[in-house]
């Protein structure tokens, strides 16, 4: 397994998208890179059912010191966990009507101290804020995956990326 990268060595590699050749592996990564996210963060994963979305999420809380089980929400729609970070992981795949945004109480959520990760944040355009860290990742073959960093508002005043 490689060695996880420094902090500005990460990001500016996921800026150019990195490959991971295992599900484990792109769980490390997100582990790694957890350590950068500020708190009350919104990262938008975007890919394809499969691409990883769910694993990268694992590995985030893996990196806060989650102890539950991460598993999609597709059904639940919305879960929470505690650990060193709080985390509201938000599966938006069935979210079709601009009714149910507020069932949601998404605009809470984005004002609270809990970072926001959203599966499938197409489905919820228009309430995303500008500052969400938007996220691809895609299945490159059975167990490689790419992942890119569309969008590093979230980093923009640290100073090693001025």
């Amino acid at each position: 397994m490689p060695a996880p990268l420094s902090y500005p060595k990460l990001l500016r590699e996921l800026l150019k998208g990195l490959k991971t050749t295992s599900p484990q592996e792109t769980e490390n990564l997100a582990k790694d890179f957890s350590n950068f996210i500020p708190p009350d963060a919104v990262l938008a994963l975007y890919g394809e059912m499969g691409a990883g979305k769910t694993t990268f999420v694992r590995g985030l809380a893996r990196g806060w010191k989650i102890d539950n089980p991460v598993t999609s929400p597709t059904f639940n729609i919305v879960s929470t966990y505690n650990g060193d970070r709080n985390l509201v992981h938000l599966d938006a795949f069935r979210i079709d009507d601009p009714s149910q945004y507020d069932d949601l109480l998404l605009e809470d959520i984005i004002r609270s101290p809990y970072c926001l990760v959203i599966e499938w944040p197409k489905n919820l355009r228009d309430r995303l804020p500008n500052h969400a860290c938007q996220i691809t990742l895609r299945r490159t073959n059975d167990q490689s995956c790419f992942i890119k960093v569309d969008s590093l508002d979230l980093f923009s005043n640290l100073p090693c990326l001025r």
